[in-house]
């Protein structure tokens, strides 16, 4: 469905009332659902699967307000297991791991990172200076199975309710957490 066609339909709309009281809510839901099928019809399993768990998380988690309620502690300096949900090309989505920043108002300031090993080999360092900027070499931190990388360019603050599960620690006092702060804030310039 054309995102302008689905405004054009609800615009005179009346915006109280529940939606499924709406004259056009039949056409609506019939579209999206044939539009979900489709996706699942020719999706593969590798990308199926996340998406499946990304709705049920987002199902069970959407009305809290953070990870407490989930029964997760965090604190900075985790490393956690998160859901971040759907995502655009060139984002990181669905089930990633992440390490908090900064913790802010029920929010977590993530920075997405993974163990792909091609990712870790084109990051930027002083061994490799002329590797990408927005990937930052973790190597291997206690309680992980593989070496990380961060991915800089898709940190972003998340309600801490995504937060699924700790799985280490850095330490924030640090010089490498340190260093990704000021990676962090270079990449802001």
């Amino acid at each position: 469905m054309d995102i302008k066609e689905l405004n054009k339909m609800i615009e005179k709309e009346d915006k109280e009332g529940r939606i499924t009281e709406k004259r056009y809510w039949n056409d609506l839901w019939n579209c999206v659902v044939e539009e979900q099928a489709n996706d699942y019809t020719y999706a593969e399993v590798k990308d199926a699967l996340p998406l499946l768990v990304s709705e049920v998380n987002y199902r069970q988690r959407r009305y809290k307000a953070n990870s407490n309620e989930m029964g997760v502690d965090i604190r900075k300096g985790d490393i956690c297991y998160i859901d971040f949900g759907p995502a655009y090309i060139n984002e990181i989505g669905f089930q990633h791991f992440g390490l908090i920043l900064s913790i802010f108002h029920n929010k977590a300031f993530v920075i997405p990172m993974s163990g792909n090993y091609e990712a870790y080999q084109k990051a930027y360092s002083k061994t490799n200076p002329k590797g990408k900027r927005h990937l930052m070499k973790l190597g291997r931190i206690k309680g992980m199975n593989k070496t990380s990388v961060l991915f800089i360019n898709d940190a972003k603050f998340i309600n801490t309710a995504r937060i699924i599960d700790v799985k280490a620690h850095l330490d924030i006092h640090s010089n490498l957490f340190k260093e990704i702060k000021e990676r962090v804030i270079q990449s802001l310039e």
